[in-house]
């Protein structure tokens, strides 16, 4: 078969007159040396393209050619073909009527696996061509994982595999050292790097054992493992971590640094006991991640601007504010870099160390050993540093010991975990901070959120409607070129219309009347409605302006902000 398929390519291109019989004696003898196909020895030698093949092939086997980077997939179809079923035949279903299915092929010529999936979903299956890497992106986009590897990885070890109990726990020891279940969990971290995924996470359940990856801040569901694998794949994790994998009661946190596509990765790794097994969900962390700038972090120019005054205080504290994830370390670390000069000294405490930065001195908390903020910014100040950033506030130990440094002639960044910029001043004097002291250190609050922007391989422009308008309070002719944007979904973004993420934000520099406020105990609303007369942007009001610039879509701002408080 693989002969014939050869000599049909090469019939189709020579008569086709695509290429002269010189060069494709050139090709072939290209092709016994690299032991690749045909076709993309051709292109690689720049005698034709891969598109200019695929068109002729498609009219010679009289099959319609498509291009799957701009394809709408059905998801009647998709669900048609399981996932094992789609890597095997390595085809990707596209649309599917009462009668027919129509698949792309990742090989053109092979017409059996046609009549296989005609006769394994019991209907016509209609063969399309496309691009080979088209084919295979988009099943591990819509598919995930590639189940036939999986199944080969952990061939050969049997019902060695079956669930594992309690008791069985130094069995189990020896297992989880086999080089299937190593490869295996290697596998799902290295799809989850190329994936550019933040987390991963291993959730067992009564029938099934979910892989999902967390991207650009929305879950993914992977192509599983099957469920006898649950129990040797989360002890190797657990054991990669230096967690105690007999264990299986009671929470534990660990730890894994490894190198893997040239890239130093650390994985913060929690576990947490479920009804049928423990949930494990590891953190990435890329420490060779190139550390953004302002201007990539998502300011606009004027809250650029703003930002930079406030970050240039001699002393003071500066608060970023949001939930888990909103980005907050990556933007002090950002203003870290903006300020980080010969003449200052710079102090970081943290949980965790995320990135490295160089001429900056950078401490782990490790509460085990009673290495807590606190105790650590005590001895901080013994060091008579400029700048210091606390990764977080948790308590009003921490809070008195950073309002202390401020009011000292230091300058002070930190995080709180409030909704909103204005509830930062009343969260610190509701954890016990007197609210002279708030008033007199703060000398701004920011609060920020991610949202996911436009695909920039896809992006499709779209007429506003009126509700679209009238939201976002723009006229037609203040957005971009009269439209807004939305991706229509392609293999970069596996088809979610989304790729990457920046920063919505609102500032609220403490002014005067503010100070007075929070004096007062105001409530958080009353220090908003201030803050709004004195020209703070809300993040909502951002995230439309972003939208008006073509950068997301008021669907993600509105799925990441609450509704603004009059």
């Amino acid at each position: 078969m693989v002969e014939a398929r050869q000599r049909t390519i090469e019939r189709i291109l020579t008569s086709s007159g695509l290429l002269t019989q010189e060069e494709l004696a050139t090709a072939l003898e290209e092709q016994r040396k690299e032991k690749a196909r045909l076709e993309k020895v051709i292109v690689r030698l720049k005698l034709a393209t891969m598109d200019q093949i695929l068109d002729l092939v498609a009219a010679q086997l009289g099959m319609e050619r498509v291009k799957l980077e701009d394809y709408k997939f059905s998801e009647e179809a998709l669900k048609a073909v399981s996932a094992r079923t789609a890597h095997f035949y390595r085809v990707i279903p596209l649309k599917k009527t009462k009668k027919t299915l129509t698949v792309a092929l990742a090989d053109p010529f092979d017409i059996r696996s046609l009549d296989d999936l005609s006769l394994l979903l019991d209907c016509k299956v209609k063969g399309v061509v496309a691009s080979e890497d088209e084919v295979m992106k988009a099943i591990e986009g819509h598919y995930g994982l590639v189940e036939e590897s999986v199944e080969e990885m952990v061939a050969g070890m049997g019902e060695e595999l079956g669930v594992v109990r309690e008791a069985e726990a130094p069995e189990l020891e020896e297992i989880v050292d086999e080089a299937p279940i190593i490869k295996l969990v290697s596998l799902i971290i290295l799809q989850a790097l190329k994936e550019r995924a933040s987390d991963i996470h291993l959730e067992p359940f009564e029938k099934t054992f979910k892989i999902r990856y967390r991207i650009d801040g929305v879950l993914h569901e992977k192509t599983p493992p099957p469920k006898r694998f649950q129990a040797p794949m989360l002890s190797r994790i657990k054991i990669m971590a230096g967690m105690n994998i007999a264990e299986r009661r009671l929470p534990q946190d660990g730890r894994i640094m490894l190198k893997m596509l040239d890239r130093d990765i650390d994985l913060r790794v929690s576990s947490l006991p479920s009804l049928f097994g423990e949930s494990i969900v590891m953190r990435i962390l890329d420490k060779s991640a190139v550390m953004l700038g302002l201007e990539e972090v998502g300011f606009l120019s004027g809250h650029e601007e703003l930002f930079n005054s406030l970050i240039k205080r001699p002393n003071g504290i500066f608060l970023v504010t949001g939930p888990t994830g909103s980005g907050k370390t990556t933007t002090l670390y950002a203003a870290l870099n903006k300020i980080n000069t010969t003449d200052v000294k710079i102090i970081t405490v943290e949980d965790p160390v995320e990135y490295h930065i160089s001429g900056i001195n950078q401490t782990q908390v490790k509460p085990g050993i009673g290495l807590t903020f606190a105790r650590c910014l005590r001895s901080i100040l013994r060091q008579a540093p400029n700048i210091i950033m606390i990764g977080e506030i948790r308590d009003v130990e921490t809070a008195e010991i950073a309002i202390r440094a401020a009011l000292t002639g230091h300058l002070v960044f930190s995080t709180l975990h409030t909704n909103d910029a204005p509830s930062a001043v009343t969260r610190l004097v509701d954890m016990g901070v007197k609210p002279f002291l708030v008033s007199s250190s703060v000398v701004g609050v920011m609060a920020q959120r991610l949202v996911r922007t436009v695909c920039p391989e896809c992006p499709e422009a779209y007429e506003p409607s009126r509700k679209d308008l009238i939201l976002l309070d723009k006229k037609e002719e203040d957005l971009k070129e009269g439209r807004l944007y939305r991706g229509k979904g392609c293999i970069a973004c596996a088809y979610t219309g989304y790729r990457g993420r920046t920063g919505i934000f609102e500032i609220m520099p403490v002014t005067d009347r503010i100070r007075d406020l929070v004096l007062e105990k105001a409530p958080a609303t009353v220090v908003k409605k201030e803050a709004r007369e004195e020209g703070m942007r809300t993040m909502r009001e951002d995230g439309f302006l972003k939208v008006a610039l073509g950068r997301t879509t008021i669907d993600e701002v509105l799925r990441v902000t609450q509704a603004d408080i009059e």
